[in-house]
């Protein structure tokens, strides 16, 4: 399969970039992982990576080539990523738990399918059209059946302020969609809500259809920082250009913007490549849990296709 990748993170007008992205990918399969540790909670930006390396790992495990079940490797990565937070908070002690929101999206056999908690989006745009976004687990997106229907309480409630993500006491709300069959051209991106709360989608949609990723990405990313001044959040994009498959395997390695605050005080950026999460950083057991839940997954769904 060909597919172009770029990935572009900056801190904004934050002290911290609590931000996550990375890829993964083998010769018939490949991942795209974004966080976005919440402020408010301690420790966001541990959040944000545990969440990354829990998915990653499993991925790493599981891909081989391909994933076995894809449906079942997405749910049973979330919660693996929930299980991770937990587990380190616990561990340290913490009064309150390390939070973020994760979008997942996994291609193979020329589909996409894809996973999110809270309001880190998934974009797909084909031939200058949205295709389809995620919609955020909000007050306003997707209200909880109890807050729809119960108007005056709804009324009281922030529309924009998240009701789940990774790391909080109760077991996460999350979304697993496809597979969607992909298209040569079409253009996969996710992103923080740094970018899309800055941007309107049409502009969005117009920026990812016009250049490569190579070009779309920073620009969006660098207009999403102007937008929103000095008081920008952390704005992070990944995305994925989609070239029909054949026998060879190709991929334009992205290359990760980071601005980190140096010990001077000072801003600097840098390219570098992704360092892909090592098993070694995971709670084994976690992995065995996990690894057991996907394949019990894929004979249940076996089971009912016979």
């Amino acid at each position: 399969m060909k597919f172009s990748v770029f990935q572009v993170s900056r801190r904004g007008g934050r002290q911290v970039n609590e931000d996550r992205m990375g890829y993964s990918y083998t010769r018939a399969s490949s991942i795209l992982l974004l966080a976005d540790g919440m402020g408010g909670h301690p420790e966001g930006e541990v959040a944000a990576q545990l969440a990354l390396q829990a998915i990653s790992a499993l991925y790493q495990q599981e891909a081989a080539p391909e994933v076995p079940d894809v449906q079942a490797f997405l749910h049973a990565a979330v919660l693996a990523a929930h299980r991770q937070i937990i587990r380190y908070a616990m561990e340290r002690g913490m009064l309150d738990t390390p939070r973020t929101t994760v979008v997942v999206a996994l291609v193979q056999d020329g589909c996409a399918s894809w996973a999110h908690c809270g309001d880190s989006r998934f974009y797909l745009v084909r031939d200058g059209k949205l295709v389809l976004r995620t919609r955020d687990h909000s007050y306003l997106e997707q209200p909880p059946k109890a807050h729809a229907t119960n108007p005056r309480l709804h009324e009281r409630m922030n529309r924009n302020v998240l009701y789940t993500c990774l790391g909080s006491p109760n077991k996460p709300v999350y979304d697993v969609a496809g597979p969607l069959p992909l298209q040569q051209g079409d253009c996969l991106m996710l992103c923080s809500d740094g970018l899309w709360s800055s941007l309107g989608e049409d502009e969005i949609v117009r920026q990812l259809s016009r250049e490569p990723v190579a070009q779309s990405i920073p620009a969006l990313v660098e207009r999403a920082l102007h937008n929103a001044g000095a008081s920008s959040d952390n704005v992070t994009a990944i995305a994925m250009e989609w070239e029909t498959p054949d026998d060879a395997f190709e991929t334009t390695q992205g290359a990760v913007l980071t601005d980190d605050m140096g010990a001077d005080g000072h801003s600097s950026s840098v390219l570098q490549e992704l360092a892909t999460p090592q098993m070694d950083d995971l709670d084994e057991a976690a992995i065995e849990r996990s690894i057991a839940e996907i394949n019990d997954a894929i004979r249940r769904s076996a089971a009912r296709r016979r």
